[in-house]
């Protein structure tokens, strides 16, 4: 199991990675490691990167069935 200091310092190592691609590297369930990151952003050290929807090319987005299924959410430190 992950600690708080290895996704920190998978992070800096990487720029900004995704929970899920976080979770495979560490071999950590994915839940684990979104607290993990909700609470290095808690802390300051983290922050949330959101996709906007503006870039969707078909602009088909906002009726979507999926919702912003499809919009990712990266992870990066501050």
């Amino acid at each position: 199991m992950a600690s708080l200091i290895e996704v920190r310092d998978l992070l800096a190592l990487q720029g900004r990675m995704d929970a899920t691609q976080l979770s495979q590297i560490l071999r950590t369930p994915q839940a684990m490691i979104e607290a993990m990151l909700e609470r290095l952003e808690a802390m300051g050290k983290a922050k949330r990167i959101r996709e906007d929807a503006d870039g969707c090319l078909s602009g088909s987005c906002k009726s979507c069935p999926e919702g912003k299924a499809c919009l990712r959410e990266w992870w990066a430190l501050r």
